[in-house]
């Protein structure tokens, strides 16, 4: 590798390619394959940060973390019920996911999203799903349920 890193247009065409031949292969089931994209990165950087058990303190969170290495400029989330609202402005991938929608392909993973639901679902063992992302106006906006508790069996 050279000494002055690797291009942020390098990564994300080939971030575009690897999205849309998985696209190409599992349509709308590709959704399902992803959920962990970004896990050595959530546990490294994100989780030994964490240090509440509540879900709006861990959004914040990771908001921090990937601010501060500067994969978004911010993340806004709201939560209503079992409903999570995020909307996270000045991705990095934010091109890839506008190259994909140019093409067809309906937007099915975000890493900052997933990052998210690796720290809900670790920290609180709370079952989370993308249900939707939008892309507009330089902003991905993610729908997220979330679920109860996994039951235990003492």
């Amino acid at each position: 590798m050279s000494s002055h890193g690797v291009s942020l247009d390098y990564v994300n065409s080939i971030v575009y390619d690897l999205e849309k031949a998985f696209w190409d292969e599992r349509g709308k089931g590709a959704r399902f394959r992803v959920t962990t994209v970004g896990r050595d990165y959530f546990l490294n950087k994100c989780l030994p940060r964490i240090e509440t058990r509540e879900v709006e303190p861990i959004i914040e969170t990771v908001e921090q973390v990937m601010r501060e290495e500067g994969i978004v400029a911010g993340i806004s989330h709201e939560i209503d019920g079992q409903l999570l609202r995020l909307k996270v402005q000045g991705c990095l991938h934010e091109k890839v996911e506008q190259r994909l929608v140019a093409k067809g392909v309906e937007p099915f993973t975000c890493i900052p999203a997933n990052l998210v639901v690796l720290a809900i679902e670790e920290t609180l063992d709370r079952p989370v799903e993308l249900a939707e992302i939008k892309v507009e106006d330089g902003t991905c906006r993610m729908l997220l349920a979330l679920f109860e508790s996994r039951p235990t069996y003492d």
